[in-house]
């Protein structure tokens, strides 16, 4: 369905149901969802309409709400659906996640941040095991469980998409064999809870100080130690390992109060989930960042593994799996996949990026090489177009919520990275000290500003290179960047 066809639906969705018209509708961001969100406002109401393109997806997600909000569940009211038109609408619980909540308590893991994850994970309790009570599993979708098969293609995006793409070599029918008694030794463990397959910050929403779930669509019957393990080993969270434990004894005593429960049994079988969930995320990793080169999926990769070596470090798992932990433990060790704190010191290497607008003044290069590279974004999807954007810049949310559903700006970016980093690469080695790259659009207000931070963090991420940014147009008109 196209852009303009999904909004009109949602826009008469949205009417029928608040008796009010319109007063704004705006994309939100949702990274790697193939859904599209939309903030919508009429005189006294609001809602988050959905457009999804898997019918059965929605109805999973329908189903599963409507069950979870009858049981007084931290979930999003459900308004109104047209699953013909697979658009439906649903409560808008702000814009905080628990991961721009982290983001914004940077530095040591603060007492608020603790008690944050306490709520999270009383919450996170009372769906499994509340939520999962009665629930119709045949809606579940793709599988109803976490079952053999669900497990094995996991295993086998990691040995295809990860293992292979990176290089790494193994021994194909004793990495089988281990997959096979890995999965054994999981589906020992009780499966007859709802495991929502994807519960991380991004998914979870606070509102009043209060954490509710979405996008569970995903979800179904499993074991209770899979969603702990995604969301005290989520990479970008940052959760110290000492405080990762002290979470695990909360929630323990947390479903205690509900139902019975082998701790020693529990911890056992939780460090092997830890696995296959890490295992999962490192065949998106290789499918999305080695395969398709979208740098963004790269950039939790060394974290991740990070957090892999400290579980090889100091816990035992009751199974033997000796081909899996020696592939696991060369990744670990491959300098590609290095974290910050063990690359080489590249801040010999300036690369200043600016944004400008075409009908004023372009970039100037100090370091007396004549310039860079300069590359136009005037043919993507301007948001400075509508009025809602026209007084916002690149680095407001709505601005970039438009940029990343409404413009190929992603694509675009993606194909900049591969060129500038092979530059980067060859600079580096070489020992040269300058490099320069520049965006340009028309105002050098939306899209360039949003390229140049883009590309800019992105630098610094990957190779720890020291960055000069400009927003030479906004920095003319005042704005101090």
């Amino acid at each position: 369905m196209e852009k303009n066809n999904i909004q009109q639906k949602i826009k008469s969705l949205y009417e029928s149901w608040a008796g009010e018209s319109v007063t704004s509708i705006l994309p939100l961001t949702r990274t790697a969802s193939s859904r599209s969100y939309f903030r919508i406002t009429s005189a006294t109401k609001k809602a988050i309409g959905t457009y999804g393109p898997d019918p059965k997806e929605n109805k999973a997600f329908v189903a599963f709400t409507k069950s979870f909000y009858q049981k007084g569940l931290p979930v999003p009211e459900l308004y109104a659906e047209d699953l013909s038109a697979q658009i439906y609408l649903q409560e808008d619980l702000g814009g905080t996640t628990l991961y721009r909540f982290l983001s914004e308590n940077q530095g040591a893991f603060s007492e608020k941040s603790l008690e944050m994850y306490q709520r999270v994970l009383m919450g996170l309790a009372r769906i499994q095991i509340e939520g999962g009570k009665n629930l119709d599993y045949s809606l579940a979708y793709p599988r109803p469980d976490f079952d053999r098969q669900s497990m094995q293609w996991d295993l086998n995006g990691f040995k295809y998409f990860f293992l292979k793409l990176a290089g790494i070599t193994f021994d194909e029918q004793a990495l089988e064999r281990d997959f096979n008694t890995l999965i054994e030794f999981l589906l020992s463990a009780d499966q007859q809870y709802f495991m929502y397959r994807d519960f991380q910050a991004r998914n979870i929403m606070l509102k009043n100080g209060v954490p509710y779930f979405i996008d569970y669509q995903g979800g179904r019957r499993g074991a209770l130690q899979y969603d702990l393990a995604s969301l005290l080993f989520q990479p970008k969270a940052g959760i110290p390992f000492a405080i990762r434990e002290k979470l695990v004894a909360y929630y323990l005593e947390a479903i205690a109060e509900m139902i019975p429960v082998d701790r020693e049994k529990f911890m056992d079988q939780f460090y092997g989930y830890v696995l296959i969930r890490r295992i999962q995320a490192f065949g998106t990793y290789g499918q999305r960042g080695l395969h398709e080169r979208m740098a963004y999926f790269m950039n939790g990769l060394p974290v991740a593994l990070q957090d892999i070596k400290w579980v090889l470090d100091h816990k035992v798992l009751s199974v033997q799996i000796p081909e899996l932990l020696r592939v696991l433990r060369a990744a670990i060790a491959d300098p590609r996949f290095q974290p910050d704190g063990a690359r080489p010191d590249n801040k010999f290497l300036t690369v200043r990026v600016s944004s400008f607008s075409y009908k004023f003044e372009h970039p100037v290069d100090p370091s007396g090489n004549g310039g860079g590279f300069v590359f136009d974004c005037r043919f993507v999807h301007n948001p400075g177009r509508y009025e809602p954007y026209k007084k916002l810049t690149g680095r407001d949310q709505p601005v970039i919520d438009f940029l990343n559903k409404n413009s190929n700006m992603a694509d675009y970016l993606n194909n900049i990275y591969q060129i500038v980093d092979e530059a980067v690469e060859n600079y580096i080695e070489r020992k040269f000290t300058n490099l320069m790259v520049s965006f340009g659009c028309t105002g050098g207000q939306h899209r360039s500003v949003y390229a140049a931070d883009m590309l800019a963090a992105h630098l610094e991420q990957k190779y720890g290179v020291n960055v000069e940014l400009r927003h030479i147009r906004q920095e003319e008109k005042g704005w101090v960047n």
